[in-house]
């Protein structure tokens, strides 16, 4: 591969990364949709678990899509990516990166949650763009109130 292809193909890997974050930051499904490939995986497993959820990975392009865009429509967030590291191998790759998440609600940015976390992504081309097949998160550390991600349920019960 020459350089100039193997420098486009880096940057376009951690695109794709740009993409997951810019579309819950922007709000925009399409942007986040793109980011990912028809059958990919999205595992926040461990970070759900440091703040008292059990999570399933999700599974499917749009169960991704539809999960992570309606759990953080209510929020301003802000992602931060930092330190990415790629592996190409002809239409594969893997990424490594720090990905700062800043959430707060949207009604009051009083209350916040801020994690620091690593991810882990194996991406795939598909019709020319690089797509995340499956990506891992492990957080590094959380500052805030977890009921900012997610909120406690609500118990049914009103006031007479």
């Amino acid at each position: 591969m020459n350089d100039t292809k193997a420098l486009v193909d880096r940057l376009d890997v951690v695109d794709a990364l740009y993409r997951f974050a810019a579309g819950q930051d922007l709000g925009d499904k399409e942007l986040f949709r793109s980011a990912w490939a028809a059958d990919a995986e999205l595992d926040f497993v461990q970070p759900a678990r440091r703040l008292g959820v059990d999570l399933p990975p999700f599974k499917g392009r749009d169960n991704i899509t539809e999960s992570i865009i309606g759990s953080v429509s209510g929020l301003t967030t802000t992602h931060t990516v930092t330190n990415p590291r790629v592996t190409i191998d002809g239409d594969r790759a893997t990424l490594f990166a720090l990905v700062e998440a800043q959430h707060l609600p949207k009604t009051d940015h009083s209350r916040h949650l801020l994690l620091k976390n690593f991810y882990w992504c194996d991406l795939v081309r598909e019709a020319g763009a690089w797509k995340i097949r499956r990506m891992r998160i492990e957080n590094a550390w959380i500052r805030g109130d977890a009921q900012v991600l997610f909120p406690a349920p609500s118990t049914g019960a009103r006031n007479a």
